[in-house]
């Protein structure tokens, strides 16, 4: 489980794909010394197991299924990611519950500065709407976010980016037509299964 608040920018080094899988070589300076081979890491929202450890880098392999769900498949050597550790029970919850289970990809509409914040809109798929509300959670690239608005004639996403976030993480280099990973709040995918099921 992750909470949505990201540890570090880290950067895309190396990737190597094959048939059914790509192996993603990532540089992590300040989260390394933390990370052993077996420990999940999100890496962009997605929850990825680093498989080995050298240096300052660490990699993890991706199944075709995830590079064909998120964004993930977007991604070049270079590529700024966000990077967070699975929480800690005793740690403090800062953002929300994230479980690094990608739902879908959302297209970036566009990303407009303000003098304290950024205005952030992105179009959800249609099925994925009915599960956000306005001030309620997202998750969006690993990123835990506070809906600022939602329209439900086009399915646009408004969320509100504070300094902080923008220079901690890649969501500041976005642009109009970038696709970013999509984690909707899990407890209303358990609401509406209970409420589908009943006493069946």
């Amino acid at each position: 489980m992750f909470t949505g608040l990201i540890g570090e920018l880290g950067s895309i080094t190396a990737i190597e794909k094959s048939e059914s899988s790509a192996v993603f070589t990532i540089s992590a300076p300040k989260l390394i010394g933390q990370i052993s081979v077996g420990d999940s890491v999100a890496v962009n929202g997605v929850c990825l197991t680093a498989t080995a450890i050298s240096g300052n880098i660490f990699s993890a392999d991706v199944m075709i299924q995830t590079l064909s769900l998120t964004s993930l498949s977007q991604l070049n050597v270079a590529s700024p990611v966000n990077l967070e550790l699975a929480a800690l029970l005793n740690a403090r919850m800062g953002g929300h519950m994230v479980q690094g289970h990608v739902d879908g990809v959302a297209k970036v509409v566009g990303l407009t500065p303000g003098d304290k914040w950024a205005q952030f809109d992105i179009t959800v798929p249609a099925h994925l709407a009915k599960y956000i509300v306005n001030q309620g959670s997202i998750c969006l690239d690993g990123v835990s976010l506070t809906v600022g608005g939602i329209d439900d004639s086009n399915n646009v996403v408004t969320v509100w980016l504070i300094p902080e976030t923008l220079a901690a993480t890649n969501l500041s280099g976005k642009k109009a037509g970038d696709l970013v990973n999509v984690e909707v709040d899990v407890l209303a995918k358990y609401v509406e299964r209970l409420l589908a099921k009943g006493d069946k």
